[in-house]
C-alpha cells in the first residue's frame, strides 16, 4: 500500500461530480513500465480527457485494496469514479492491464460486464488508446527491477533500498510478462474489431502536448487551454545501476549495443 503519497485517487482531485454517466469512454491500455502513471497524468492535467487511473485496480497494494474481497463494494466504486472522475466535457478514461480484466473476470464477471458495456459499448467503435515503450530492453530491466525492489514510484526510493543483485531469472520473467500482456491486448483488438490509436511513451515524454492532442483528435474532442486541471507531479525514478543492468542483458541475448 503507498502511504503519505498522493496518487491522484484521493477526493480532492475529483471533478465536479455528474448527475449522468459519461458521454464517451475510452480505455487506455497498457502494460507493465511502459510509462502509464506519467502518461494518465498527462492526459488528465488537459482537463478534457478524463482521469484515466486505474479503477480496477483492487489489489492489496493497490489504490482500492480495501475493497478486493467484495464485489459489491467494487461495483460501488465503480459507478463513483464514473461521475466523479468524468470531466467537465462528459469524456471519461480508464487505464487498465490485462491481468485486472482477468481477475474481475474470475472474481466479479457482472463487474467486468458492467465496465465493458461502458467503455467499449457494443454498436459503437470501441475507442482505444494503447501505450507501448520502444526501448524493450529498458522497460524489461525496469519491470525487472520494480518486481524485484518493490520501488514502483519515485516517493518509494530511499536510501534504506537495498541495492538489487543483477538477475538474469527476474529479466527473463518480466520479458515473458511483457509480451503475455501485449499479447491479451492484440488478441482482445481483434476479437472486438478495434484499432486502437497505438503511443509510444518515448513521444509522450518528448511532445507531451502533442500527443495529448493526438488523442484528443482520436476521441473527436477538443482541448480547451482553459480547461487545465491540477493533478499530483509524477518523477522519474532514480536509474541507479540500471544501465549496467542493461547493457548486461543485452550481451546476453546477442545484442551488440544496448539502445
Amino acid at each position: 500500500m503507498l502511504t503519505h503519497i498522493e496518487t491522484g485517487y484521493e477526493g480532492k482531485f475529483d471533478f465536479a461530480a455528474r448527475q449522468q454517466g459519461p458521454e464517451l469512454t475510452y480505455l487506455l491500455a497498457s502494460v507493465p513500465r511502459a510509462g502509464s502513471t506519467y502518461f494518465s497524468h498527462l492526459l488528465w492535467r488537459t482537463g478534457c480527457l478524463g482521469a484515466p487511473l486505474e479503477y480496477l485496480n483492487f489489489e492489496l497494494a493497490g489504490p482500492y485494496g480495501f475493497a478486493g474481497a467484495s464485489p459489491e463494494l467494487q461495483r460501488r466504486l465503480w459507478r463513483s469514479v464514473l461521475r466523479r472522475r468524468c470531466s467537465a466535457n462528459g469524456v471519461f478514461g480508464l487505464k487498465a492491464f490485462p491481468p485486472q480484466l482477468e481477475q474481475l473476470k474470475r472474481k466479479n464477471p457482472t463487474l467486468l460486464e458492467e465496465v465493458l458495456a461502458t467503455i467499449l459499448p457494443q454498436g459503437r467503435p470501441g475507442r482505444v488508446v494503447y501505450l507501448r515503450r520502444r526501448d524493450r530492453l529498458a522497460q524489461t530491466v525496469s519491470y525487472a527491477r520494480a518486481s524485484l525492489s518493490g520501488v514502483w514510484r519515485k516517493e518509494q526510493e530511499s536510501a534504506a533500498v537495498p541495492r538489487i543483485d543483477y538477475s538474469e531469472q527476474a529479466l527473463d520473467a518480466a520479458e515473458r510478462g511483457i509480451a503475455f500482456q501485449e499479447a491479451a491486448w492484440e488478441q482482445m483488438f481483434t476479437e472486438l474489431r478495434i484499432e486502437p490509436l497505438v503511443v509510444w511513451h518515448e513521444d509522450a515524454l518528448a511532445e507531451g502536448t502533442a500527443v495529448a492532442e493526438a488523442v484528443a483528435n482520436y476521441l473527436g474532442v477538443s482541448v480547451d487551454p482553459g480547461a487545465t486541471t491540477e493533478v499530483p507531479l509524477i518523477e522519474k525514478q532514480s536509474d541507479g545501476d540500471s544501465r549496467e543492468w542493461i547493457e548486461r542483458y543485452a550481451g546476453s541475448r546477442g545484442t551488440l549495443t544496448a539502445p
